[in-house]
């Protein structure tokens, strides 16, 4: 075969534009002895497809599987978790943790009207804190109404 030819054929086999025909004279010339010197190094790529298409598949399964060990393993760490949790729970005790305060310092009022006082005083307190929230929010209704007027939808 011509060296041109089999130049032209490479150039369309890697574009990816060549027949099964063409492909096949690849293979042939390049499983002969006769290949150009500087188009050797093509030469393993179309010998591995001859080699490759006469190896045959043989799946070797392997039937032991140590799956039981390791689900033992994950069933005793699992029922220790349990178990350490479960201690940990009965042996916590909120009351015992806590600290003894008087009746005095828990916010007890003696007549429903200090209780009422104090009530506006917390609300009041809130209502300024949630004022100066509601004024940042103004800032992004503002910012919304601007970009609402450059984009127009």
């Amino acid at each position: 075969m011509e060296l041109a030819k089999i130049e032209q054929l490479l150039e369309k086999y890697f574009e990816g534009e060549t027949t099964i025909a063409e492909e096949i004279q690849l293979k042939q010339y390049f499983s002969t002895e006769q290949v150009a010197a500087h188009l050797e190094h093509y030469k393993p790529l179309f010998g591995f497809f001859a080699t490759e298409k006469e190896e045959i598949f043989t799946p070797t399964l392997s039937l032991k599987t140590k799956k039981r060990f390791t689900v033992a393993r994950i069933s005793i760490a699992a029922s220790l978790i349990f178990f350490l949790g479960v201690i940990a729970i009965l042996n916590y005790n909120p009351i015992k943790n806590q600290p003894k305060v008087a009746n005095s310092e828990l916010g007890s009022f003696e007549t429903p009207e200090e209780a009422f006082e104090e009530t506006q005083k917390a609300l009041a307190l809130l209502s300024e804190k949630v004022n100066i929230g509601m004024e940042s929010v103004n800032y992004i209704n503002e910012y919304e109404n601007s970009k609402n007027l450059i984009f127009k939808k």
